[in-house]
């Protein structure tokens, strides 16, 4: 009775509201780290540590630990996917009569603000690049497709930057249309964490790809259904395969604050730097700065508009202290 009385709720007049299943059926296979570095068979080690240094993030270093035991396997079964992909492309060729171009496969990378994306993101396209079906690996995040300054505050939106409204999410859409069509030479906006703007006039030109990773905050955000029926895509329509960075929201601060009292001592000293107005406050003063910036923004887009789409990730990696991953949830197929 409880249950059609829930039922019944969610179909109300104020509006169908998420009804939560006591099924214990999960969508997830979840690996701890041993069960998961089996699975890495005997997938070799393409990365040397000076290559590693170069891909760790401005906190986080990745030991070749980390790199054999999570993302050796990782790569592996990506690799089978994308094997399966061009298989699957090159059955419709034929089975519609003709040849189609090459179309890239493409893998969403979605997580909170310091979680580690980029850092994901760098060593999955380094991997990627070294087995011989697909070498050329792209990357781009989606940070260029957010609104200029000017127009977000125009629009009374600054303090909403990296909120879903705050994106040009037509042109991000249009973007990944035309790459996943094949199209020769695609053109991304360009974004500066040292300006903390969109530089006007540069692109990165993405070229037909084997692969594309596309890294942003709110790359598995659903759009608005229309009452109309009318499809309306969403960024991860686009997606061959996604992946969620998961970690506590405690932890995270603790990265976030670790990450800006860095950039003081570092990018924000330079008096060009957007941000060059930070370097010059007190340990204290920079601390509680941080913070604030943290629970006002950071941590309102986390609960409101990330964590809600962690479940449409294929892949979830879950973090523990030091960035190590402690485990890893694949989605049943």
């Amino acid at each position: 009775m409880n249950e059609i009385l829930e039922r019944l709720a969610a179909l109300s007049p104020a509006g169908p509201r998420p009804v939560r299943s006591h099924l214990q059926f999960s969508p997830y296979r979840r690996f701890n780290r041993e069960e998961w570095a089996r699975l890495r068979a005997d997938t070799p080690m393409t990365l040397s540590p000076p290559e590693l240094e170069q891909l760790s993030g401005l906190i986080e270093e990745l030991s070749m630990e980390e790199v054999e035991t999570i993302y050796l396997p990782l790569s592996r079964l990506l690799n089978l996917y994308v094997a399966a992909s061009q298989e699957l492309h090159a059955i419709t060729s034929r089975f519609l009569g003709r040849i189609e171009g090459k179309v890239p496969f493409i893998i969403g990378v979605a997580g909170s603000v310091a979680v580690g994306k980029s850092t994901t993101a760098r060593v999955l396209r380094a991997l990627l690049a070294r087995w011989p079906d697909h070498p050329r690996v792209d990357l781009i995040t989606t940070d260029g497709f957010l609104l200029p300054n000017a127009e977000l505050e125009r629009l009374g939106m600054m303090d909403r930057k990296g909120f879903p409204e705050s994106f040009d999410t037509a042109a991000l859409l249009n973007f990944l249309a035309d790459v996943k069509s094949g199209v020769a030479r695609v053109e991304a906006p360009i974004y500066s964490h040292f300006h903390y703007d969109i530089l006007r006039g540069q692109e990165i030109v993405i070229e037909r790809p084997d692969i594309l990773i596309v890294e942003g905050l709110n790359v598995l955000q659903p759009a608005s259904l229309p009452s109309d029926g009318e499809a309306i895509p969403f960024v991860s329509d686009f997606f061959d395969f996604s992946i969620y960075i998961d970690a506590d929201p405690e932890l995270i601060a603790k990265w976030y604050l670790a990450r800006f009292m860095r950039l003081r001592m570092t990018a924000f000293r330079d008096p060009t730097a957007y941000f060059h107005r930070y370097s010059q406050l007190t340990v204290e003063e920079a601390e509680e700065r941080a913070r604030t910036i943290w629970r006002t923004i950071n941590l309102r887009n986390l609960e409101e508009n990330i964590v809600p789409t962690r479940q449409r990730a294929g892949l979830i990696l879950r973090k523990g202290s030091d960035h190590r991953i402690e485990t890893v949830s694949l989605r049943r197929l």
